[in-house]
């Protein structure tokens, strides 16, 4: 039961058509043998790297599709929104010739094909797909990632290692955010701020999802309502972590006032409250402490980084 429970958000979760949504999901039986054939090898403990080799080997081969110029155009779009708002829809495609990969319901059907999408039932008429696991979720950050790399992205993974282990042991949360915030701002487009509040939190969604120590969730559905960015700890890798977080992610455009600033942060000071007190966040932290922050970005700019 406990190796079910370590392995369900990361392995699980698929479904392949929509009479069989609501049914029992399927496994990744690949992931799950290899995940099985590590912590017997590790001496029946819990191993650090949860996403396989050969499944990052494969997301290369999807991203060799895909990839045609260093804008986002239709694929990155989808995959933004799927990050920010959880879900998309479109038409399931059987096929398509190579050249209409553009398409955006041929691209949906391709991730569906790889297995980066699966049916989540229906939307207003249209099939609802939605990423099936943390593996895929991992893999979908790193496109974005990638994403912006071309764009000349490229950070000291030596001093972002160092910030990730102080957000983890020391509650040292500043310095890492302000990271982010500064690459955010040094690596943004004029297409990327143009989108506004997608991009910000697809783009903190990115490079959280990159720390070692925490399995970023975005769509946490409980008693209070919905939050940002709730760093879940993993405890059951590091067991002597020390710090959890759950982040209200707030934007607002560049134009806003200093005194709109303030309203905003009041604002997302009661909700985050009210995330931070669900079942599903205190059986999650465990042994950790939570800490409560409000990010708030003007623009491209992080204006607050606040605990409350």
């Amino acid at each position: 039961d406990e190796l079910i429970k370590v392995m369900k958000p990361w392995y699980d979760n698929y479904c392949f058509a929509e009479e069989e949504y609501g049914k029992t999901t399927m496994y990744n039986s690949v992931m799950v043998l290899n995940f099985l054939d590590k912590y017997i090898r590790n001496n029946y403990d819990i191993p650090k790297n949860m996403v396989e080799s050969n499944v990052r080997i494969d997301y290369d081969k999807v991203r060799m599709l895909i990839r045609h110029d260093k804008e986002f155009a239709h694929d990155a779009s989808i995959i933004q929104q799927l990050v920010t708002q959880g879900f998309v829809t479109g038409k399931l495609v059987e096929n398509f010739p190579a050249e209409r990969i553009n398409d955006p319901d041929n691209f949906l059907s391709l991730l569906f094909y790889f297995g980066m999408v699966t049916i989540d039932g229906t939307y207003k008429g249209e099939t609802k797909f939605i990423i099936p696991n943390e593996v895929v979720r991992d893999q979908m950050y790193t496109y974005l990632l990638d994403t912006y790399k071309e764009n000349d992205l490229v950070y000291d993974r030596y001093s972002k290692g160092k910030l990730e282990s102080k957000l983890a042991y020391d509650g040292q949360f500043k310095p890492y955010f302000e990271y982010i915030a500064d690459c955010l701002k040094k690596y943004s487009s004029q297409r990327d701020k143009q989108k506004g509040e997608a991009f910000v939190h697809g783009f903190t969604l990115a490079m959280t999802s990159q720390n070692k120590f925490y399995r970023p969730i975005s769509e946490l559905d409980n008693d209070g309502g919905y939050a940002d960015i709730f760093l879940s700890p993993l405890c059951d890798i590091y067991k002597d972590m020390v710090d959890s977080y759950i982040i209200e992610l707030k934007y607002c455009k560049s134009q806003t006032t200093d005194e709109q600033v303030k309203k905003l942060f009041e604002e997302a000071t009661a909700q985050i409250s009210r995330y931070a007190d669900s079942d599903m966040v205190r059986e999650a932290v465990k042994t950790t402490k939570l800490h409560k922050l409000v990010v708030i970005y003007r623009g491209a700019e992080m204006v607050a980084c606040e605990e409350i």
